[in-house]
């Protein structure tokens, strides 16, 4: 161990050459960083290594730190990467026993943070990794961070103005700052110190003439990384400094937009952590106008961070979220991939915005009885809805217009199509009249969502709450508008095989595979086969599609119910009510479906339905549809049951008492409603 402790400082020390080697040996001082980490986790290597801390600070893991010719080449280069290896997001986890630091400078920050919260030999033993969060180093007595890293660190002073990143001080002071960065857990436990700290040595360098962006972006970092500490008096002038960088524009030549990312990072870490701007305002249309088609990296970051501040703003900025979807609108529209290509992440991003604004402008809506303001809002819905079937119409009914025919399939991409079904959703419920529809386009949206998410099946990437919720307002939309009976005429897919198939058919296509996707998707889906069987009009000549999508219905929430009836759950409660839905329309063809497989399928279901209905299951039955429904299966299953002979049975006894028991809760649900 002596050997090895000696020879990892060793190659560790050179690291002052660290700017004019490649990346393998970027890797090779990455590695050493890390062993000195790891062995200073351990009681003997703790011993070993303790002697040469102020030589290791000096001549290893600070000249990593400063400033170099590489970091400068490479945020002219490459900013992405540059800020990927500079201004990391993981952190947080400082540790001997992290891994997949993979640069030097990276493994420097970390053994800084490990050694400033080091005390002295630790008493756990060698394979004992210490989890994050665990501040007991922290606790008695001073640590290495109070007796060498601080001092170490204070001999820099501040840059004097005109300094540039050529800079002796420069170079040396972004060393300073990346070492603040590491140490967010040795800070967090002295918030005075980080108050201090953030004072006198982070704050002045916003009012540089000129401000280095070097300097700046990881200060901006900082500040991110240290929000839980900071004092609330405090916040104000801070909030200032971020937003001067986050409008800090290019120089003729060096690009500044690490400057403003970072900023972009600090400012939401600030509000999600409870800060509110001093004018919600001024800071939405500061993000909003540097939006923009030239630059998809940038973009993407502020989509975030307008998401970020409508999600808090909520009232504050719902004034203005009509003109704002409208701007952002076009620049998603420009974004947008001429072929059917998966969208960029900046679409993505730009998608999540629009659905952040959606549930802001959902959450003031006006009383009916202030008929001023309600029709403010309404005028504003309208635009909305207009604004968002725009993008709809370039993101799905254009690129299938454009398709050429030789191509196996016209969809479009599968992208976002959980947040694209809240923007449709939010159109659906904001129709008022035949003209909007017309308008809007809502029937070919319509049939090109129910298109892509009948093939959609990305239940482990994407959220779907969005999706379920479209499908119950596209129902109640047919139930208001669709006379005509659209939903449920045969239409030609644009999927590989050109089937055709309705509206209707396509939606239950994604809830029959949802149900077995996973729990929180079984209860959507089987929430929506009620909706799906019972809402639209099938008397327009479409009663043998209800029968087959009951069949079909049945026969997944069977088989899904199958394989977790061996003791009861949860789960059990949407599965059973949803083949209830189902039995109830058809209930010969379901009772077939129980028993295609297993002759007592259908008591075996009968008898699980009684246990669910009876008032000691959990979660028992809640709302007074779902007792009634429960009532009406129980009293038709205890009929055939009796038709069937089958007096004398236990599951006819426990039907009985279940239907007695669901009678009494609904008529105490119904008085306390």
């Amino acid at each position: 161990m002596p050997h090895i402790v000696n020879c990892v400082i060793r190659i560790s020390k050179q690291s002052i050459h660290l700017s004019k080697l490649n990346s393998l040996s970027d890797r090779i001082f990455s590695l050493t960083f890390d062993v000195i980490s790891r062995v200073l986790e351990t009681g003997p290597g703790w011993r070993l290594v303790s002697p040469h801390f102020s030589s290791l600070m000096d001549s290893a893991i600070f000249p990593a730190l400063a400033l170099n010719e590489k970091d400068i080449a490479e945020w002219e280069e490459d900013t992405d990467e540059y800020m990927r290896k500079n201004l990391p997001s993981e952190l947080d986890d400082i540790s001997g026993w992290a891994e997949d630091l993979f640069t030097a400078r990276k493994s420097a920050i970390n053994l800084l943070g490990v050694l400033a919260l080091s005390k002295g030999p630790p008493v756990v033993s060698a394979a004992s990794k210490r989890k994050k969060g665990d501040k007991s180093k922290g606790k008695g007595g001073s640590c290495i961070g109070e007796l060498l890293v601080i001092p170490f660190l204070s001999k820099f002073p501040v840059p004097s103005h005109g300094e540039d990143a050529s800079s002796k001080a420069v170079q040396n002071y972004f060393g300073v700052l990346m070492a603040y960065g590491g140490l967010q857990d040795f800070l967090s436990e002295r918030k005075d110190l980080a108050v201090t700290l953030i004072r006198n040595r982070i704050l002045p360098l916003y009012y540089l003439d000129p401000c280095s962006p070097y300097l700046i972006s990881t200060a901006n970092w900082i500040i991110g990384q240290l929000t839980l500490c900071l004092p609330e008096a405090m916040c104000t002038d801070i909030y200032n400094s971020l937003m001067k960088a986050l409008s800090m524009e290019d120089a003729e030549d060096v690009t500044c937009y690490p400057v403003r990312a970072s900023a972009s990072g600090a400012i939401a870490e600030l509000i999600e952590n409870g800060y509110a701007p001093p004018d919600w305002v001024a800071l939405l249309q500061v993000v909003v106008k540097r939006i923009s088609a030239e630059d998809e990296n940038e973009s993407a970051l502020l989509f975030q961070l307008l998401g970020t501040i409508v999600d808090a703003g909520q009232e504050k900025v719902a004034a203005h979220i009509p003109g704002t979807v409208s701007n952002i609108a076009n620049t998603i529209t420009n974004l947008l991939p001429s072929v059917p290509d998966p969208w960029p992440q900046v679409v993505e991003q730009g998608f999540a915005a629009l659905v952040a604004m959606v549930q802001a402008w959902d959450s003031p809506a006006p009383d009916e009885n202030k008929e001023h303001e309600k029709s403010a809002w309404q005028l504003g819905q309208t635009a909305i809805a207009q604004t968002f079937s725009t993008v709809l119409q370039k993101a799905w009914l254009l690129p299938v217009e454009q398709m050429e025919p030789t191509l196996d399939s016209a969809l479009p991409p599968p992208s976002c199509v959980n947040d694209a079904s809240v923007l449709l959703e939010f159109i659906l419920r904001s129709i008022t009249s035949m003209e909007e529809i017309t308008h809007m386009k809502v029937f070919e949206l319509v049939v090109i969502w129910a298109d892509i998410i009948a093939y959609w099946d990305s239940w482990e990437e994407e959220e779907d709450q969005g999706v379920f919720n479209a499908i119950k307002e596209a129902v109640s939309f047919h139930q208001r508008f669709d006379s005509s009976g659209f939903f449920l005429k045969m239409l030609p897919s644009q999927s590989a095989n050109g089937s055709q198939s309705s509206v209707i058919s396509r939606v239950s296509s994604f809830v029959t595979r949802a149900i077995a996707a996973y729990p929180s998707a079984t209860w959507r889906a089987c929430s929506c086969i009620h909706t799906l069987l019972h809402a639209p009009d099938f008397s327009l000549g479409a009663e043998d599609t209800r029968m087959t999508l009951a069949v079909t219905f049945g026969e997944a929430t069977f088989s899904y119910f199958k394989g977790v009836s061996d003791s009861p759950a949860g789960i059990w409660k949407p599965l059973l009510l949803a083949i209830s839905s189902c039995y109830i329309c058809y209930p010969d063809a379901i009772q077939q479906v129980l028993c295609k497989d297993d002759g007592n399928g259908y008591t075996a279901w009968a008898s699980a339905l009684a246990q669910v209905s009876s008032s000691s299951f959990t979660p028992g039955l809640s709302s007074e549809s779902e007792i009634k429904l429960a009532i009406l299966t129980l009293a038709t299953v205890i009929e055939r049951l009796l038709a069937l002979s089958m007096g004398g049975t236990k599951v006819l006894q426990d039907c009985y008492i279940s239907l007695m028991e669901s009678c009494i809760h609904l008529k105490d649900v119904q008085e306390d409603g």
